[in-house]
């Protein structure tokens, strides 16, 4: 007998987890990190709901920290055998992974230098040094190539088109085929390769993020560009709270044309992230993970001067000038963006410029929510800026694109399971796939368990 169960990743669009048992074999998709309101962070604390020692594997779709983002505390926890991925899923996880164990430590460190944590001594979930651990354990997997697991089962992974190295996970075990699509990316993304289409499987397990929405028509160059000169023109800065993976280099590539084409003012433009500057460098130099050549991809990235030490970093934030800042984190959850937030948030001359998804609960939901003041490190501070989110360069597909996707199948799957998106958005997707192609769906409940027949 079959069982999934889904631990993460529904009624949310963070945590991502869905437990595959087989006969005796265990397999964990994805172990990502719950992120956004605090009833959902305070998940990343709780008991697994079974022992990391028992896994037999777990299958990464790709790198955002919803997805892979608890794996040292997974091995923390006891587990022991092989993280499987695609390379650049390992190559972005290399970057990515031991950040977040810093950032953890030093927001522990912080909390209790500055006393604004209720527990004492705060503590990180896990460490940088833990995230190297977790490192060691990653296995990697070519694109289309079948691989053989423990117990006899079989795993493939298709491109996603998402970010660098983002797949789509096919599992084949005790005669049935179970597909996870991951995040699916867009179809006209100009950066990534299009999703790949399946043509057929038992089971379906689909994102929804944005189940319930249809990404703005428009050239996003074209919104840009209004908003930057709009900004500079009252002698503000455009501060752009931007996801280091995909969204960067996303964001370069636009400004990039944009400059060559003297459609923007001459301003200092800054990617103020360690972490994005990492991903950028791997952007540059890898080879067929996306649609640009390795020279496009160097002449996207040369746009910006990047940002690595605190001290120059100080500087720019000091900087009175009109400028252009690009740094992390996407959703204004952590990162040195938060510094940038204390000083702009409060100046009317400014600009916010969010780009995406804003998981509920987050700074970045808050801030296109209205709010006028946000708290930070521990302080409020005003919000006097333009705020605005630019839809359209979202990596995620939307409804329509997802639905473009599932229209691929050859046949109905016996049962898809809506993942990875808040209530009205697998809701409405659900009821949509019903309608429109006659699929027994349903939209599972946190922690349920689910045989298959």
């Amino acid at each position: 007998m079959t069982s999934l169960s889904f631990l993460g990743g529904a009624g949310t669009v963070t945590g991502s987890r869905f437990l595959v048992e087989a006969g005796q074999s265990k397999l964990l998709v994805d172990c990502g990190l719950f992120q956004g309101y605090k009833q959902l962070r305070l998940k990343n604390w709780q008991p697994l709901g079974f022992d990391a020692d028992a896994l037999d594997a777990v299958i990464l779709t790709h790198a955002h920290l919803d997805h892979s983002g608890y794996l040292p505390a997974l091995v923390k926890q006891g587990f022991r055998n092989a993280v499987l991925c695609t390379e650049l899923t390992q190559a972005l996880c290399d970057i990515l992974l031991p950040d977040a164990g810093r950032i953890q430590e030093s927001d522990a460190e912080r909390a209790n230098r500055d006393g604004f944590s209720r527990h004492h001594p705060a503590q990180p979930l896990y460490t940088e040094r833990d995230a190297h651990s977790a490192l060691r354990r990653f296995k990697t997997c070519r694109f289309d190539e079948e691989q053989r697991l423990p117990g006899g089962q079989r795993l493939k992974f298709l491109r996603a088109g998402h970010i660098l190295g983002a797949a789509i996970v096919q599992l084949d075990l005790a005669g049935q085929r179970i597909t996870f699509s991951g995040d699916l990316g867009r179809y006209n993304c100009p950066l990534m390769h299009p999703p790949e289409r399946v043509q057929s499987t038992d089971y379906l397990v689909v994102e929804s993020t944005y189940g319930n929405a249809v990404h703005p028509e428009g050239d996003p160059e074209d919104l840009l560009e209004d908003v930057i000169c709009r900004t500079v023109k009252r002698g503000g800065t455009v501060i752009v709270p931007s996801f280091a993976v995909g969204r960067a280099q996303s964001l370069l590539y636009h400004l990039s044309r944009l400059n060559k084409s003297g459609r923007i003012p001459p301003v200092p433009i800054y990617l103020d992230s360690p972490m994005a500057i990492d991903a950028s460098e791997l952007f540059c130099r890898q080879d067929g993970g996306s649609r640009l050549s390795k020279e496009e991809a160097r002449a996207a990235c040369s746009v910006a001067e990047y940002i690595r030490d605190a001290d120059d970093s100080e500087r720019v934030i000091a900087d009175p000038g009109s400028k252009i800042v690009l740094s992390a984190s996407g959703m204004a959850t952590g990162g040195r963006v938060l510094s940038y937030l204390k000083r702009y948030a409060p100046d009317p001359q400014s600009t916010i410029l969010f780009t995406g998804y804003q998981a509920g609960g987050t700074r970045g939901a808050h801030l296109l929510a209205g709010a006028d003041q946000i708290k930070i490190h521990g302080g409020w501070h005003k919000v006097r800026a333009e705020v605005l989110n630019l839809h359209m360069l979202s990596a995620h597909a939307d409804a329509n694109e997802i639905m473009r996707w599932l229209s691929g199948f050859e046949a109905p799957p016996r049962r898809t399971f809506i993942v990875h998106g808040e209530p009205d958005a697998s809701d409405t997707l659900r009821h949509r796939i019903q309608e429109e192609l006659g699929w027994d769906c349903e939209v599972p409940e946190q922690g349920q368990r689910v045989e298959l027949a």
